[in-house]
């Protein structure tokens, strides 16, 4: 009987999956391999001697002002530096809260802990929608500019998580048994963006961190106040992307970063599990699987190469690649590797994306509107072209932005 049971569970999983993927259109193959994160190249550059180097090891020092090394090249002074470690003050002082005491490593290598009690009971919502609005309202309060539901998939939670004391693998603290994941987003400066490659560019990716610990936090606390179980993740515990895909908030594009209608590819994920009770939101379809097969503007962009040209395949680049999905894969040797060479994180796939551009309920202009009309039909090779006759997507220089008016 218990095999029995057994059976019949694996055979609604496996029927609730491909469910799942015709809605996003993920290619998973029978070779698919669950992802652990100690092959996250962040975390091979802490004991993989392929990845490890002392300019990858001068790259983290670098996040705190004496091991910074500014230069005078533009957008490497100590003033770049300075606010790009600014914007990433609070949450690496709530990510080392535990750090010593517990080798906990909040955000990055294990989901947050710093939370009160809750309530004991859960509240008794009307229902699973009713649930769902006020989550959306609450999460958008939080200060998400973005927010969506989908149910747990085990495929993209971590086989294991990386510890940061033994540079090992360590089991997940994660339950399994909690049904949905809310997805947020929360956009990253514009402006700023346009400055890569630029430590300077950095502060937007540091804010961005900030404004996603800030909401994580307080949501997955609202929701613990409720009597529900909650918790909070950034870079740790699953893999964002396709889950934000699952949760309705975007598609992939070219460079494997998740392309939203509001802001591109030029936003944060976080991800809270929880008990909660929630309607998942629907996966949705705006034609960038198409668009990204006639545009190859972040692949050319990218000074490594790390981006693909070519349609996509299930090719493994090396190991902190995903097996058996059929994807643009990017190899993120080559990427870090740039970044560690520059001293800085970088972005200039986010900054040459056409999908790049301000549409939300208060930056909308009907040229992006039209554009994205266009975007999203067969007239995506116009899009393109009038993304390159008209879109400003060059460098800019650092004072640039340090001379425009707030």
């Amino acid at each position: 009987m218990a095999q029995l049971d057994k059976n019949i569970r694996l055979a609604t999983e496996k029927r609730s999956k491909r469910s799942i993927d015709q809605l996003t259109g993920f290619k998973v193959t029978d070779a698919f391999t669950r992802f652990s994160q100690r092959d996250e190249i962040y975390c091979r550059s802490e004991w993989d001697e392929d990845v490890m180097s002392e300019k990858a090891s001068a790259f983290f020092q670098g996040y705190y002002m004496p091991n910074a090394r500014s230069r005078k090249t533009d957008g490497f002074s100590q003033r770049d530096y300075a606010l790009r470690n600014a914007s990433w003050h609070v949450t690496n002082i709530l990510r080392d809260v535990k750090r010593e005491s517990e080798g906990l490593k909040e955000g990055f290598f294990d989901h947050f802990s710093l939370h009160d009690e809750g309530w004991p009971e859960p509240y008794p919502f009307e229902s699973a929608q009713h649930a769902t609005n006020d989550l959306q309202k609450v999460a958008r309060f939080c200060g998400a500019d973005l927010v969506g539901v989908c149910d747990y998939d085990e495929r993209w939670v971590y086989t294991e998580a990386f510890c940061d004391k033994t540079k090992k693998g360590k089991p997940l603290s994660l339950p399994d048994d909690l049904p949905h994941v809310i997805v947020t987003g929360e956009a990253m400066d514009a402006d700023l963006t346009k400055t890569v490659p630029s430590a300077l560019a950095g502060s937007a990716t540091g804010m961005g961190y900030g404004y996603d610990t800030i909401t994580l936090l307080t949501l997955a606390q609202y929701i613990r106040n409720l009597g529900y179980r909650a918790y909070a993740t950034m870079n740790d515990s699953a893999l964002a992307v396709p889950l934000a895909v699952q949760a309705g908030l975007g598609e992939v594009g070219r460079h494997g970063l998740l392309i939203t209608e509001e802001f591109g590819p030029r936003l944060r994920l976080g991800k809270i599990f929880t008990d909660m009770p929630l309607v998942a939101s629907t996966p949705k379809k705006f034609g960038v699987k198409e668009f990204c097969d006639i545009c190859d503007r972040c692949a050319s962009a990218c000074p490594p190469k790390a981006i693909p040209h070519g349609e996509q395949n299930d090719q493994v680049l090396n190991r902190s690649n995903l097996i058996g999905v059929v994807k643009w894969t990017t190899d993120a040797e080559k990427c870090f590797k740039f970044w560690a060479n520059q001293n800085s994180d970088c972005s200039i796939c986010i900054r040459a994306c056409p999908y790049n551009r301000p549409v939300t309920r208060t930056m909308s202009r009907w040229y992006h509107r039209f554009w994205h009309k266009l975007a999203s039909s067969r007239l995506r090779k116009l899009a393109l072209w009038l993304d390159d006759q008209i879109a400003d997507r060059s460098r800019h220089k650092s004072g640039w932005w340090w001379a425009r008016k707030s």
